[in-house]
């Protein structure tokens, strides 16, 4: 009896479906033409009334559906892609069929490994030009060392030791691209999840389907779950079990820091990748190869050289994916009679990278906050004029500076603490886009006012004394508590007190630690460090 293949849904032998599956698909076919149908019984016959044979009417069969070999592994849901990828060698340039000018302009067919014909005709045009120039092997993915010939997740991954790992980069830097790269090579089962759109539900049956295919195939599955940041601690911990038994390989991929938002039991069961943002000369490149994809749709033009490429990088920020959507809309743009550089530059729109939760919030108000302390004014205007910019909250700059004006400034100058409450006040008063200029202001003083540190290193002092052991619970001199009740007074408490305004220039013996801390310092005499910057020093000798 021959049933249908779980991978290539050809007819085998029930018999073979072992060899079949072990010689990769390409033996053990069962061949339905070499067999002939037999006919149909004739309908049973039964008598008449008068002596003759009737034909007796069919009985009608329960409607009962075959089932093949394949439904009783896994079921897609609906909507959800499940790509079934054979372990692959990349391709060269040479031999990509993906990537020809036909291909991209839609108008003709290519062949896959299989030699059968694949038409990318309306749906391939529609994508954006990002999608359709996706790599499709580790060797077209730019900028990122971890995929390269010498990386660390491309050794892994050629080994087929491919661990579940998370995937931490900001937009455009391939985190799906490489996730899918990894598929390619190593075949298997490639599912892809956003966090946003699907459920716990939908995860544990994808699990089970899994479980499913591992057992009857030995075939693994590779769950790419984007945005996974977007699930919660405890819905994150669904991934765990299925993880830690090898049933799945997770790539997570993410844009928030993995510390903060990824959950703890779920990290120590992944590696964690960081894709660096892509370097300028990385994205002209990508861009160089679009430009040549694209020359059946629109000619070669002057407006987009050399120069406008590397405007559309700096342009991008690292992104990849913005990169390509700007180009597309300059090509776009180049097909207007009377078009100019000057025209497509105008025609862009550019979109701030900030986020007012995540890591950007952050290290942006701590990037603010040590060029103040470095006497950086210009620096300082820079972020302080980008997180406006990017809609930060005015008071969260003038709360931190209320905060600088103690920590960095300090003793050197008191009146910058009146000048950074006043300016939080007026901030909140007045509101944008006028506040920024008393923020401006404070900023600017604080950059070029002297610096010292000293009350707050003589704080810090007194807290790394209060972690000794024992420190903490000594006792207040008698003569320094407090005497509310006659108890109290009877006990001593207060009782020799020297009150410092009823003596000459306020100067009295007395002490006023506890005994055991008696000569301690906290208070340093000196206002900044001792170090030596050698880069500081080298560059006054070369003045």
């Amino acid at each position: 009896m021959a049933v249908a293949c779980p991978i290539c849904n050809k007819p085998v032998k029930s018999t073979d479906i072992n060899d079949h599956l072990d010689s990769g698909c390409t033996t053990f076919i069962f061949d339905t033409s070499s067999t002939s149908t037999p006919p149909p019984p004739p309908p049973p016959q039964t008598p008449s009334h008068n002596g003759t044979t009737a034909t007796a009417p069919p009985q009608s069969q329960p409607q009962t559906q075959k089932r093949s070999a394949s439904s009783f592994f896994s079921t897609p849901a609906p909507k959800r892609q499940i790509t079934d990828f054979k372990p692959q060698t990349p391709l060269t340039n040479a031999d990509r069929p993906m990537e020809d000018a036909a291909a991209v302009n839609g108008g003709h067919s290519h062949a896959d490994e299989d030699g059968r014909k694949i038409k990318k005709t309306k749906t391939h045009r529609a994508a954006p030009l990002a999608e359709r120039m996706r790599p499709k092997t580790l060797d077209d993915v730019c900028g990122q060392e971890l995929v390269g010939p010498e990386g660390v997740l491309r050794s892994l991954i050629e080994s087929n030791r491919v661990p579940s790992m998370i995937l931490w980069g900001a937009s455009g830097t391939g985190k799906t691209t490489i996730a899918r790269c990894i598929a390619h090579m190593v075949g298997g089962r490639f599912i892809e999840l956003n966090a946003t759109s699907s459920g716990v539900q939908e995860c544990k049956r994808l699990f089970a389907e899994a479980a499913s295919e591992l057992q009857l195939t030995g075939r693994k599955t590779i769950i790419f779950c984007d945005e996974i940041h977007r699930f919660n601690k405890a819905q994150q911990d669904v991934f765990l079990r299925p993880v830690e038994a090898g049933t799945i390989t997770l790539i997570g991929a993410t844009t928030e820091n993995p510390s903060f938002k990824v959950a703890n039991a779920l990290l120590s069961r992944c590696r964690t990748f960081t894709l660096r943002p892509l370097g300028a000369d990385d994205v002209v490149a990508i861009l160089r190869r679009a430009r040549k994809a694209e020359e059946s749709v629109y000619p070669p033009s002057p407006l987009i050289d050399d120069e406008m490429m590397e405007y559309l990088a700096r342009f991008s920020d690292g992104d990849a994916r913005t990169a390509l959507n700007l180009l597309e809309l300059a090509l776009s743009l180049t097909l207007r009679e009377g078009m100019t550089k000057d025209a497509i530059k105008q025609s862009l729109t550019k979109t701030l990278v900030y986020d007012r939760a995540g890591d950007q919030h952050y290290d942006t108000i701590s990037a603010f906050h040590k060029s103040v302390r470095g006497n950086d004014p210009d620096a300082a205007l820079y972020y302080l004029a980008r997180m406006l910019q990017s809609g930060e909250d005015p008071l969260f700059i003038a709360r931190r500076m209320v905060v600088i004006a103690s920590e960095d400034v300090g003793l050197a100058d008191n009146s910058l603490l009146t000048l950074a409450t006043s300016t939080y006040t007026a901030t909140q008063q007045i509101g944008l886009p006028e506040a920024r200029i008393p923020l401006a202001h404070c900023a600017v003083a604080l950059c070029l006012a002297p610096k010292s540190t000293r009350a707050y290193r003589g704080l810090n002092n007194a807290f790394a004394a209060l972690r000794e052991p024992g420190v903490a619970s000594l006792p207040v001199p008698l003569h320094l508590r407090n005497a509310p009740t006659r108890l109290m007074r009877d006990l001593g408490c207060g009782a020799e007190y020297k009150y410092p305004p009823n003596y000459r220039d306020g100067k009295v013996k007395q002490r006023y630690l506890p005994e055991e801390l008696l000569g301690r310092r906290f208070l340093e005499a000196r206002d900044l460090g001792t170090e030596v910057d050698p880069d500081y020093e080298m560059d006054d000798a070369g003045a």
